[in-house]
């Protein structure tokens, strides 16, 4: 999937003749390739990438990086703290719009399926304008909508600017993914990326704890105030401090252009099917997002329903003994956040180190795995049936949540930095980013919306075995992926 010219291919057919190897046994058996020399540099240049220091990485100092990545973190905390703030005021929310609890948990369902769709459209935007235009715009409509949320007079006006301000914190996380790729060279990535999802994943962690503090003393609305006060300040960091990280803009190839010409060039490369054709044609790709949406999936079904789960089993009263409980998987992700980064870039040095040089993608994904086929599901079942069996009392879900929660934010970091590398010479990142959250989002909005009636109709422990399942399915179709992801990826490009 490279095409990189600057590859030297004299030195990779030494070093890579270990890794080469199973590919000569199966001469004869491919028609994609043609000679044994072609095959070979074919080979070596779609899947195996020079891990040199191009310039692009080094047009930010050190100092300047780290600034960067600290706006990203905290714009990335923004949208996933607002799907979850109102989870521990759910009954008073339902009660001021004279609803059920089911109907508001709909709300927040749509709010995760705008983001996932708004997922397809800011990556190529960012890709054709930049990155800065996009988060600018972002930044302040998801201020004004958020505003427009904590005003809303009926559940309709609620529904509404809920959906607007979700499409447009999608971009927090696309496009700010993307932003690490033009600033970070792959063997430092995973450090800065680490940052980057810190910020996602403790928000769905901290927004009950904070909802719950704020709905046991004020009204509901005063958690869209906080949210609109954090969203703003935001927006003017994003105004005056961000700059322009992307290297190279695709609106340049419009100059010159006839309008009708202008038109269909842009259609072609914003269009949300190019991102989905993507998907689609590269298993590799889609599996990542697959294995993406069934952490997100646990993440949310574990999240969702804690106040109406373990208030009844442990006899809490409180909106804010609640929201305690989140502080569990976000300890996790925190906690991960100082360890993952470093253990994920580890992996790729290690395999860099036994080619003497080159590296391939796939290789980024080795981090996770025994994190993404045991440790997280089996946090899922202690978590599930030790509720459903009454047993353990509250130390054993909160250490439950804790260990997922370090679990989850390394499988993510290595999902998300494979995604940046895997396409990365052609300019793509961004579409396999936001492919990836549209997988997340689906599957959010899927778990939300499905885990209490599911809870209730199999019991706690039954549909976390369930969860659990999912996830080790994932997990294979994940090894599958560091074993034969180069051999796919070379397939369907020699079509």
């Amino acid at each position: 999937m490279s095409d990189r010219s600057s590859l030297d291919l004299s030195t990779t057919h030494v070093t890579t003749e270990e890794y080469l190897a199973p590919l000569e046994q199966s001469r004869g058996k491919s028609n994609t390739l043609v000679s044994v020399q072609s095959e070979e540099k074919s080979y070596v240049a779609h899947n195996y990438l020079a891990d040199d220091d191009a310039e692009q990485y080094k047009r930010f100092s050190p100092a300047r990086k780290v600034v960067i990545v600290c706006i990203l973190s905290y714009y990335a905390f923004l949208a996933p703290i607002s799907s979850t703030a109102i989870l521990a005021a759910v009954p008073e929310i339902s009660k001021t719009y004279q609803t059920t609890g089911d109907i508001i948990n709909a709300s927040n369902a749509l709010y995760l399926t705008s983001m996932g769709i708004a997922s397809l459209v800011w990556g190529p935007l960012s890709q054709v304008w930049g990155r800065r235009p996009i988060f600018v715009t972002s930044g302040v409509l998801f201020f004004l909508f958020t505003v427009a949320t904590a005003l809303s007079p009926n559940l309709a006006a609620y529904f509404f600017f809920r959906v607007l301000t979700a499409f447009q914190g999608t971009s927090f996380l696309v496009v700010g993914s993307s932003a690490i790729g033009d600033v970070y060279e792959p063997r430092s990535r995973a450090s800065a990326m680490v940052w980057l999802l810190s910020g996602s994943m403790t928000g769905p962690a901290a927004g009950p704890f904070l909802g719950g503090i704020i709905v046991t003393f004020r009204p509901w609305r005063e958690i869209f105030w906080l949210l609109s006060t954090m969203s703003g300040f935001a927006a003017l960091i994003l105004i005056f401090f961000f700059p322009e990280t992307i290297h190279s803009k695709s609106s340049g190839d419009l100059a010159g252009k006839s309008l009708p010409q202008k038109s269909k060039l842009l259609w072609q490369r914003i269009s949300p099917i190019r991102v989905i054709a993507l998907t689609f044609s590269y298993p590799n790709i889609f599996i990542a997002g697959l294995a993406a949406g069934a952490l997100v999936w646990n993440q949310y079904a574990l999240l969702t329903p804690i106040r109406y789960i373990l208030n009844p089993r442990f006899h809490l009263n409180s909106p804010i003994q609640c929201g305690l409980f989140y502080l569990a998987p976000g300890a996790g992700y925190l906690t991960g956040t100082f360890v993952g980064g470093p253990w994920g870039d580890y992996f790729v040095r290690k395999y860099i180190k036994r080619r003497n040089g080159l590296r391939i993608p796939e290789d980024r994904l080795r981090s996770c795995l025994a994190f993404i086929s045991i440790i997280a599901p089996g946090c899922i079942l202690a978590y599930g049936w030790t509720l459903d069996q009454e047993v353990g009392g509250i130390p054993v879900p909160a250490i439950a949540m804790f260990l997922q929660g370090v679990a989850q934010l390394f499988c993510f970091l290595s999902i998300n930095t494979y995604c940046l590398d895997v396409m990365h010479e052609e300019g793509r990142s961004a579409e396999v980013i936001a492919s990836n959250y549209l997988f997340r989002y689906v599957f959010a909005a899927l778990g939300t919306g499905v885990v209490l009636p599911a809870t209730k109709a199999m019991g706690v422990g039954w549909f976390n075995t369930v969860s659990a399942l999912f996830l080790v399915a994932a997990s294979a179709a994940v090894w599958l992926t560091v074993e034969y992801g180069p051999r796919w990826r070379e397939a369907i490009d020699s079509k």
